[in-house]
């Protein structure tokens, strides 16, 4: 009669074992989405992306292409997140109107390293460190969704973007909630929260379903929206005209700025 009382007297040391820190880290959810890239409602391209749990964080990979008169875009982005959704390394490959442009970016310290190199010639940029900054290349509903990731954690407060044009750059984000919308996913209705992102000025209109997921976008890029296959936001949120280029200049509608110093017409 005393054996099975020994044994039972180890159950609740080998129940702290497993839940210690030898156990595995509790799985975090998968997360996916297929988009079309519509210009003047109009398709012109395909986006998607991916987001792998891993015992450190995410694996998350994004693919763009936009093929249209005056633009040829297309990219690759691998990079590894926190379990919180810090980005731990990024690595993108993109084409521009056939020019190839390649970026790489890690924190290093009290900063974040990005290396960056088109037109022939290579750039390192430092830049200052910040815990809720988001990789964010033109086009990435990736990005997108990380950053409503952080917003959800963070408040919608103390967000920032690291964009890749030029020599690089990070900027804050201003994210306001407004009122909800409706609309439908794979034909079921479905409740729309809208988001209001202003990076440097430039305003991005999200909108994401109950769960945070990203539904669509309405880019600073006019006429430009990123929609996951599948949705339809009733009404529509606002007319979609073709943008006008500034005088003078020879960028073909709607083309728009490439993720590093190439030109993108």
């Amino acid at each position: 009669m005393k054996r099975p009382l020994k044994t039972l007297a180890f159950l609740p040391v080998l129940v702290l074992l497993a839940c210690g820190p030898l156990a595995d880290p509790i799985p975090l959810a998968a997360q996916s989405g297929d988009f079309t890239i519509s210009l003047a409602g109009k398709p012109v391209g395909t986006a998607n992306f991916r987001m792998t749990p891993t015992r450190a964080g995410y694996d998350s990979t994004s693919l763009v292409r936009i093929d249209m008169k005056g633009l040829n875009y297309a990219f690759s982005k691998t990079e590894q997140l926190s379990r919180a959704s810090q980005l731990q390394h990024v690595q993108l490959s993109a084409t521009v109107n056939n020019s190839a442009v390649n970026v790489t970016g890690a924190p290093d310290s009290a900063q974040f390293l990005l290396n960056m190199s088109a037109n022939g010639r290579s750039t390192t940029t430092r830049l200052a460190k910040q815990p809720a900054a988001v990789f964010m290349p033109d086009f990435d509903p990736g990005a997108f969704q990380t950053l409503l990731t952080l917003g959800r954690a963070n408040n919608n407060r103390d967000l920032f973007v690291i964009i890749p044009k030029n020599e690089g750059s990070i900027a804050p984000v201003q994210l306001a909630t407004y009122a909800d919308e409706q609309g439908t996913l794979n034909g079921a209705t479905i409740a729309v929260h809208h988001l209001v992102a202003t990076i440097s000025g430039s305003i991005t209109d999200l909108f994401t379903g109950p769960d945070n997921q990203l539904l669509q976008a309405e880019l600073p890029q006019g006429g430009f929206a990123l929609i996951r296959n599948g949705f339809v936001l009733k009404p529509p949120a606002k007319p979609l005209a073709p943008p006008t280029p500034p005088p003078g200049t020879k960028q073909q509608p709607g083309a728009a700025q490439p993720p590093a110093s190439a030109p993108a017409g």
